[in-house]
């Protein structure tokens, strides 16, 4: 019986891989396991990470929960593209807070045959799209979205609520500043936060 054959073996393309989800989901941690992994296979490996997330140290990639692989911080991904030369992976953590050239380049170092393995929050403490995420979820071959547990009702998490004031979206923090919630969970919190709002508008 004839058996199509669809790999070109004269054409090596890469591939990007997306890890997804709200904080405390694990999105790190799983980034670290794949290129731990490539590392014991002898793969080459790189990982990026943006110059902005220095929460827990200025060059490892650390996971909330303390697992930790070396990185290079970078102020923009446009220094992803001229780093990652001779590598066969590159790993890339917080892609939320990158430039949206960062679909180019992922695109770019897949196409060279390197595979592309990029961590971020899918969206912001507002349950809006966060920055390129979208964008490299729809151009990645394979996607994964991993969830926190909601500390308000034991249930899957997906949302990101922000306990602290202001309304910038790029505010590192930890447990003290944000918490994983459901979405029935966020969606009542984010209202109590808009009375709350209103209420202190009228006092003043």
């Amino acid at each position: 019986m004839f058996l199509e054959n669809t790999v070109n073996h004269t054409e090596q393309f890469g591939w990007i891989e997306v890890i997804c989800g709200s904080m405390f989901s694990g999105k790190t941690e799983e980034l670290i396991r794949r290129l731990r992994r490539a590392k014991f296979a002898k793969q080459r490996v790189e990982i990026f990470k943006p110059t902005v997330d220095i929460r827990y140290d200025d060059e490892e990639v650390v996971s909330h929960n303390e697992t930790r692989i070396r990185s290079t911080p970078v102020p923009a991904s446009s220094n992803i593209r001229l780093l990652a030369t001779d590598v066969d992976v590159v790993g890339i953590d917080e892609a939320q807070f990158f430039d949206d050239e960062i679909v180019a380049v992922c695109n770019d170092l897949a196409n060279r045959g390197i595979r592309v393995i990029v961590a971020g929050l899918d969206m912001d403490f507002k349950g809006n799209p966060f920055g390129p995420m979208p964008a490299l979820m729809a151009t990645a071959e394979y996607v994964t979205k991993v969830h926190a547990v909601c500390t308000r009702t034991g249930n899957l998490a997906n949302y990101s609520f922000r306990k602290a004031s202001g309304e910038d979206l790029v505010l590192l923090g930890e447990t003290q500043e944000y918490e994983p919630l459901s979405r029935a969970a966020y969606f009542k919190a984010r209202q109590g936060s808009a009375e709350e709002k209103v209420k202190r508008d009228n006092e003043e």
